[in-house]
């Protein structure tokens, strides 16, 4: 969502590359797969993204710009499931934050998982890697992508939910 938005916003021609996590981002762009890459720093409820900057430690790269965007969680199942069977729900961190009253309100006897990332989560889900009374927490694209069933919709406890993304772009120094 934050690379559609920022290709829009900036009326930039790009293909997109769903990489999954911030280390796949900044390995494919040392090793030229990409030419900018974007993945999420801090976020107004679950404050900063730590997995972020463990890879940002790792690697060299040039900060171009920044993007806020509003983030929308959604409780995904796989077609026909039912709430009462669902006991395992499965996302990143970040999103269990953001999402914590809901979870604790409608699904307190649910045991969650973490998960790398959401996309990835939902990914899972759909091939089964979970199980059929698993749930995940994942935005609405995920659900289209991967022919899952929206159960619920912005789950998140806040809608200001912000979440603020960096682009960045090999350092040319290291060129």
């Amino acid at each position: 969502m934050a690379g559609q938005s920022y290709i829009k916003k900036r009326k930039i021609k790009a293909n997109l590359a769903y990489l999954i996590d911030m280390e796949r981002v900044l390995r494919a762009l040392d090793n030229r797969k990409i030419n900018f890459g974007i993945f999420p720093v801090a976020n107004s409820l679950g404050g900063l993204v730590r997995e972020a900057f463990e890879a940002m430690g790792k690697h060299n790269f040039k900060l171009i710009d920044e993007l806020q965007l509003k983030v929308e969680h959604y409780l995904l199942v796989l077609p026909k499931n039912k709430q009462s069977k669902i006991n395992k729900i499965y996302s990143y961190s970040q999103a269990f934050i953001q999402c914590q009253n809901y979870l604790k309100k409608h699904f307190p006897k649910a045991r969650q998982v973490y998960w790398h990332d959401t996309a990835k989560a939902a990914r899972d889900l759909k091939n089964g890697k979970f199980g059929p009374n698993a749930a995940v927490i994942a935005p609405k694209t995920a659900a289209k992508i991967y022919g899952l069933q929206i159960y619920r919709s912005k789950i998140q406890d806040s809608k200001d939910n912000l979440t603020t993304f960096i682009i960045v772009k090999r350092n040319s120094e290291s060129e």
